[in-house]
């Protein structure tokens, strides 16, 4: 295809806002009145409009939440439940428009040309599914772009972006929004993010001022992804290509499956036989085509797409949600009396067929830390996930930079899915700060040395910032070592004008031959090791 071609294609994204506690609502046939939120390691990861305007946020404790909204209705975090509820809102939509495309729960696309030669205008097309979700009980907002990933952002503020214009729908708009999808970026865009941020370009607008030669020599192959999608330009997968017809796996039902449990099962076995076959072919599936047949020769269809390729634990996750959103959403509308475990009737499922849509070179994939090509080190966050159920939240916490003048200050301890939001902001000036490079290591106890001139003297600073004389030796413990060079001292004077006046002082010694060089921290005519240099 052309690019002209691609441009002239116009996407549609509907997203249905905070979908996890919608769903978790659902279930619980919870009251519309009453505030929700989800939990996950025992942190809100999402939470209804309600809960918000009662000051609730994710990333709160559980404790903290309810603290602030005391008729809290709190549900665990379940992709299960999200996946098999969302189903009736995409039959639903795959019934007014053919051809929808599920990112996650919650959000789907499909092309908009043709809703739009069916019903007339973009407009049109975008109220007739609007009714179409209200129908099933669910609100839901409607974009519409030139390309997916402006769709997307659009539907979130329920816009029409006209055809040219999606650089200038998405100059405004923060550059944190880049990362506000996770069906649209790998893990790794937080942390572009978060550059972009320290570096001043605030809006995407800034960032897409960049020529794509300065992203692509500066940074990443996520952050070219980024900056093609800022500049709102044809949006293609690296060496995407059709796949091979061997790729396509099957698992005839005998006898047929009519419960969810025995469905998960045929579902597991079938992705990890898929994934076999694309290890073999040496590529990785990024869009996948879920097709059940019936035993009252119904054939049920749909199409996952995934910002990353698929492992085989996600495929057959994604396996799992269609096959238990299918046979539930049947069972309820009177196919069937039952559910988990319960006969569907005619609903029973005789094929499971697993076919890829759209495969990358898995040459082209880097390999995980703590993983296979694509897993993006999910084994490794599910057990630190576990740690933290068992130990509390706070047993597993994550550096992010932050904003002070020393080397302790600089870091801030995140616990694991947290908000990274550093104590202090790193892009502020900062004078006073300690010049580069930083230490290598840092010393939180900060270690009691003594510094001494070459008579013998203890070494401090004048009243006017300087040595009382030039160091000589340093004693730390029972060791000792002559002085060779240094640098500073920098005196510390910070909130002067509170209760808590830090009256300090900084400086660098190089020991003999080498040895080390130390950042020593003075305070109360005492020094201390803060750090040591490579």
């Amino acid at each position: 295809m052309s690019v002209k071609a691609r441009r002239t294609s116009r996407v549609l994204a509907l997203w249905c806002p905070d979908w996890p506690a919608v769903a978790a609502a659902a279930a619980a046939d919870i009251s519309p009145t009453r505030p929700v939120v989800v939990l996950h390691a025992n942190r809100v990861v999402a939470c209804s409009q309600l809960a918000r305007s009662a000051g609730v946020r994710r990333g709160f404790r559980r404790r903290e939440a309810q603290a602030r909204c005391p008729d809290l209705y709190v549900a665990q975090d379940d992709p299960d439940r999200d996946a098999r509820l969302f189903e009736p809102v995409v039959t639903a939509v795959d019934a007014t428009v053919p051809g929808v495309e599920v990112l996650r729960p919650g959000l789907l696309v499909l092309a908009a040309r043709g809703a739009t030669r069916f019903f007339g205008s973009e407009e049109e097309a975008a109220e007739r599914l609007v009714d179409a979700v209200a129908a099933t009980g669910v609100e839901c907002r409607i974009g519409v772009a030139d390309e997916m990933s402006t769709a997307v952002l659009a539907a979130r503020r329920a816009a029409l972006v006209p055809p040219g214009t999606g650089a200038r729908f998405l100059a405004s708009l923060p550059v944190s929004e880049l990362a506000v999808e996770p069906s649209l970026a790998g893990p790794e865009r937080a942390d572009l993010v978060d550059l972009l941020h320290r570096l001043g370009l605030r809006r995407i607008g800034d960032f897409a001022a960049l020529t794509p030669a300065e992203v692509a020599s500066r940074f990443g192959a996520d952050a070219i992804a980024a900056h093609r999608c800022a500049r709102a330009e044809p949006e293609r997968a690296p060496a995407v290509r059709p796949p091979a017809p061997d790729l396509t796996v099957e698992y005839p039902c005998d006898p047929p499956i009519d419960r969810v449990d025995a469905a998960a099962f045929a579902g597991r076995l079938l992705a990890v036989r898929l994934h076999d076959r694309l290890a073999a072919a040496a590529v990785a599936c990024t869009r996948l085509a879920v097709t059940a047949e019936t035993a009252a020769g119904e054939r049920l269809s749909r199409i996952w797409r995934c910002a990353e390729p698929l492992t085989p634990e996600g495929t057959a996750d994604r396996v799992r949600w269609q096959l238990d959103g299918w046979l539930t959403h049947r069972a309820l509308a009177g196919r069937g009396p039952g559910h988990d475990g319960e006969r569907t009737g005619d609903a029973a499922i005789v094929l499971l067929r697993l076919e890829p849509v759209e495969v990358v070179t898995a040459g082209a994939l880097q390999l995980g830390l703590w993983g296979g090509e694509g897993e993006q080190e999910e084994r490794f966050r599910r057990a630190l996930v576990r740690v933290q159920g068992l130990l509390g939240g706070d047993a597993v916490l994550k550096g992010v930079l932050s904003g002070g003048r020393g080397p302790v200050e600089r870091i801030t301890l995140i616990a694991l899915g947290d908000e990274q939001s550093p104590a202090a902001d790193p892009t502020l000036p900062w004078p006073g700060r300690l010049p580069m490079p930083a230490p290598a290591v840092v010393l939180i106890d900060r270690p009691v040395v003594i510094l001494e001139s070459a008579a013998g003297a203890p070494v401090w600073v004048t009243d006017r910032g300087l040595f009382t004389a030039d160091p000589a030796r340093l004693r730390w413990g029972t060791k000792d070592w002559q002085v060779t060079a240094w640098s500073g001292p920098w005196p510390l004077d910070e909130r002067w004008w509170s209760g808590v006046h830090t009256d300090a002082v900084r400086a660098q010694i190089l020991l003999q031959d080498d040895v080390m060089v130390l950042l020593l921290f003075g305070h109360d005519h005492t020094w201390h090791a803060e750090g040591l240099y490579d």
